[in-house]
């Protein structure tokens, strides 16, 4: 998990709206391939939607091709109440951006089956082929959406009783009269969340301080429903200073220090890149198309968004494309011999070893349960003892030099070096 600390509010908004324009920029969405974006309510999003806008008027990004998912909706309110949030949407961000209304999804709190609204809008995400990136914020509470603390961690769309602490936080946008509070609510699960490719969740203020200590410092807990991004492999958590007021020290001195040295590599984060540098966003749109959700809902005709002959593809590595100058730094001694790209990734020379067949080294089953496509690497590691083998320390010197690793990284085939002993294996 990544955790930027901010001075304060405005400057943890811009981190995050600036980070919004990069993914959508960068993604390059097409009609046919729209970038699907979760979106909150409340008061924490509100300077990162008037960053949004104010880059959209400059033409530095365009909402044509983007799907929006809210995360909730209050139960019982009409759609045009001053306090739902269809309305709070389409005042703060949705009227001010070229984005048209059939791309923006809202759960209907005064449907005539709720449990059917939540199984529809489940299916609407998977047919927009899953949310590239998830905005989420925090109730004091730590509730993540509405799920509210003892939520299942598991859970997917669903209907909410809000807890007596929620019904008095919201009071303020009802003029301070809890009586006029809903009670109850639609919200996307916390699965569904973490079934997003990104998650990035905004946290602001010392009254969310001691829910984000437990959070972040504590174990994942559904009494504090947002720690459930613990066990998400691409999630970012973003604050002002106040919000770290409970956490150790050595918490906060930590990640600031990782945040510089990704900084000082040259750090970049989206899980999906493209082949060509970013294009300015307004020129891009060149069709006046709109993407709509496909009315066949079924995980196959959802987008593929691993392919590659649009010219998208995954990156496993979301932290540096300098893979030499990240292993120099990690390494104890930078003049050691370090991975290099093979000249010919279709030619295997004798030092690539062909470990296919050898006894000693068997495929590694993690490799099948990296993100991205279809077997991104392949490794090689040693196998246990078998019949003639010495499991002792005088086992083959050959074999306690190092161990040899052939990683495919976007088509490039990297030559095996080896590791000296005591250095441990990367």
């Amino acid at each position: 998990m990544r955790f930027i600390i901010r001075d304060d509010p405005t400057a943890a908004s811009a981190h995050v709206a600036n980070y919004i324009v990069d993914r959508i920029n960068r993604f390059s969405p097409t009609p046919k391939h729209p970038f699907a974006l979760g979106l909150p309510t409340g008061s924490t999003p509100l300077g990162v939607y008037q960053i949004l806008v104010e880059k959209y008027k400059a033409g530095e990004v365009s909402f044509e091709n983007v799907v929006t998912f809210n995360m909730d909706e209050y139960i019982g309110i009409p759609r045009h109440h001053p306090e739902s949030y269809h309305t709070f949407m389409w005042k703060h961000l949705f009227s001010h951006i070229n984005i048209h209304p059939r791309n923006v999804h809202i759960l209907n709190g005064n449907a005539p089956d709720l449990a059917a609204e939540c199984t529809e809008y489940e299916a609407k995400i998977r047919a927009a082929g899953g949310i590239e990136l998830f905005l989420a914020g925090m109730g004091e509470d730590g509730h993540i959406a509405f799920n509210e603390p003892g939520s299942s961690l598991a859970s997917h769309n669903c209907i909410k009783a809000l807890s007596h602490s929620t019904v008095l936080a919201n009071s303020r946008f009802f003029g301070g009269d809890s009586a006029s509070v809903p009670r109850t609510a639609l919200t996307v699960g916390v699965q569904t969340v973490l079934n997003a490719r990104e998650v990035v969740v905004l946290v602001l203020g010392p009254r969310k301080a001691l829910a984000l200590q437990r959070c972040l410092e504590g174990g994942v807990n559904h009494m504090w429903t947002l720690s459930a991004l613990q066990l998400h492999p691409n999630a970012m958590i973003v604050c002002d200073e106040d919000a770290t007021l409970e956490l150790q020290v050595k918490t906060v001195k930590y990640f600031k220090e990782i945040e510089k040295l990704a900084q000082d590599h040259d750090s970049h984060h989206p899980l999906r890149t493209t082949t060509n540098p970013p294009k300015n966003a307004m020129s891009t749109a060149t069709t006046p198309a709109l993407t709509t959700s496909p009315t066949n809902t079924s995980p196959e005709d959802a987008p593929d968004r691993g392919s590659t002959s649009d010219e998208h593809y995954y990156t496993y590595n979301a932290r540096t494309t300098d893979l030499d100058t990240f292993m120099a730094h990690f390494t104890q001694e930078a003049s050691e011999p370090r991975w290099v790209p093979d000249p010919d990734p279709n030619t295997n020379s004798d030092s690539d070893l062909d470990l296919a067949d050898d006894d000693d080294f068997v495929p590694d089953s993690m490799s099948s349960r990296i993100i991205g496509d279809p077997n991104p690497l392949r490794r090689a590691t040693p196998s246990s003892p078998g019949e003639g083998q010495d499991d002792d320390d005088d086992v083959d010197d050959e074999m306690m030099q190092g161990v040899a690793e052939v990683s495919v990284v976007e088509g490039t085939l990297m030559r095996p070096v080896e590791v000296s002993r005591g250095r441990g294996l990367m």
